[in-house]
């Protein structure tokens, strides 16, 4: 079992290149950060953990940018993976996209793991010309025509949301394929989609059939033909043994626990006292 840390990043509290140095030197594989645009002040869409338009906090009005921030989290780590949980590349080009996790992947020697979502925001989707009732066939597109000129010596890609002739794109990623992980509800539809476009699950901090959807993804896996496991990383859970155990028999690849966006001080002693609890379970 590997152990992961995502930190809600914002314009306060630890600094993202701070706190990555320190789960780096503390032994832990990935560091994840979360993608927000901006967050229309007028909404309808609920919130997946309040279940209205409310937010848990503020911090999602406050996000960094991922791709900047992984850049400074890139240039102070060797072997931390750089990882978002999770970006939203709908919300982007994605030609100058591509350009952009291909130049992180080559930079940092092949460190890139790409969270993405569908977007639960609605309105923020909107505001980016996406219809959200097409929001995974955008977001399929987007990945398949990104992979092609992560890939391709002489990429195209004709689809209804992205389409581009002949073309040179260069640097091309350390890493192929790099590994695409889907953030969302573990229901049937979304590990089909999975499945069929992406590499691996994250799940939501809310998820409580994480291990019966894991599972299920390795059957999906094995069912279409896939090589390997799907990459499954699991939010928040308490890392002891008997969890441990059972996540590692349902085919978890890693669990991701939070680092408190408070003071350098605190967070780091948060990270001083799980540590050595990870490094317990931790994969040799």
């Amino acid at each position: 079992m590997e152990f992961g840390l995502a930190l809600f990043t914002s314009d306060r509290g630890i600094r993202p290149e701070v706190a990555a140095r320190a789960c780096e030197e503390r032994g832990f594989h990935t560091f994840y950060v979360p993608e927000h645009t901006h967050i229309p002040a007028a909404r309808t869409s609920p919130h997946p953990e309040t279940g209205d338009s409310s937010l848990p906090d503020d911090r999602y009005m406050r996000t960094l940018d991922p791709w900047v921030t992984l850049g400074a989290v890139m240039s102070v780590t060797s072997t931390i993976r750089l990882g978002t949980s999770v970006a939203l590349p709908v919300e982007h080009d994605p030609i100058t996209l591509a350009k952009t996790i291909a130049s992180l992947d080559f930079l940092s020697g092949g460190r890139v793991v790409l969270g993405v979502g569908f977007g639960w925001n609605t309105e923020e989707l909107r505001d980016h010309g996406v219809p959200p009732e097409r929001r995974r066939t955008v977001l399929a597109e987007y990945l398949a025509a990104m992979r092609a000129l992560w890939t391709e010596e002489e990429a195209s890609y004709q689809g209804e949301y992205v389409s581009f002739g002949p073309s040179w794109a260069w640097p091309k990623p350390v890493q192929s394929p790099i590994p695409v992980l889907v953030g969302a509800a573990g229901t049937d539809r979304t590990l089909d989609w999975i499945t069929r476009h992406a590499d691996g699950w994250i799940t939501t901090p809310t998820e409580d059939r994480s291990l019966e959807a894991a599972r299920g993804l390795r059957q999906r896996w094995e069912d279409a033909g896939r090589s390997g496991q799907p990459w499954v990383s699991v939010l928040g859970r308490k890392p002891d043994k008997a969890t441990v155990d059972a996540m590692a028999e349902a085919g978890v690849t890693e669990m991701v626990l939070g680092v408190p966006d408070a003071d350098e001080s605190v967070a780091l002693q948060y990270l001083d006292k799980i540590a050595p609890v990870v490094a317990e379970f931790s994969r040799p």
